[in-house]
């Protein structure tokens, strides 16, 4: 498997297009999308992504339909491209991140704290996937969970973590 920070083109801008197709949670487009433009910069990556806002039936037909789990989740990524380098004739189509911000909304208390540290969370998870990180085993989950960490402090908060911030729900 090829370096999943490595870059997949030369000279190809980072470019997300957002959308937001549900009501339930009042969403930031411009401000998740640059979020997420800011991590493919920061991660060495290039191309175009999408990031789709849904509401919990939307998220739950996916995951239905890609993971085989009838429920709404938080965040599905689908990489286009399995990371290989490339030197791009035309635009590089990385992949689509979906949130579901209803879903997030519930997680926040027990999870990141506010739904805005929620949002933001999931924003750089689902990027994070898209490039070819995985949390599967231990050593890749701490990896994962360092990257969204140092983007989080870096490119959202703009200092240290909030108190009540947590990877994982339950965790101190």
């Amino acid at each position: 498997m090829a370096d999943p920070s490595g870059p997949t083109g030369i000279g190809v801008p980072c470019h997300v297009v957002v959308a937001d197709e549900q009501t339930d949670v009042v969403v930031e487009t411009e401000r998740w999308g640059e979020l997420a433009a800011a991590v493919l910069r920061a991660e060495g990556r290039v191309g175009e992504l999408t990031l789709t806002f849904v509401d919990r039936g939307e998220i739950a037909a996916l995951n239905a339909e890609h993971m085989g789990r009838a429920e709404p989740t938080d965040v599905l990524s689908f990489p286009l491209d399995a990371g290989e380098a490339v030197v791009p004739a035309g635009p590089v189509l990385l992949g689509d991140v979906v949130i579901c911000p209803a879903v997030a909304a519930d997680a926040a208390p027990n999870h990141a704290g506010s739904v805005d540290d929620e949002l933001a969370l999931l924003t750089v998870h689902g990027v994070l996937h898209v490039l070819g990180h995985d949390h599967a085993d231990p050593d890749e989950r701490a990896e994962m969970r360092a990257r969204e960490l140092r983007h989080l402090v870096d490119l959202h908060w703009r200092g240290p973590a909030p108190e009540g911030f947590r990877h994982e729900p339950g965790e101190s």
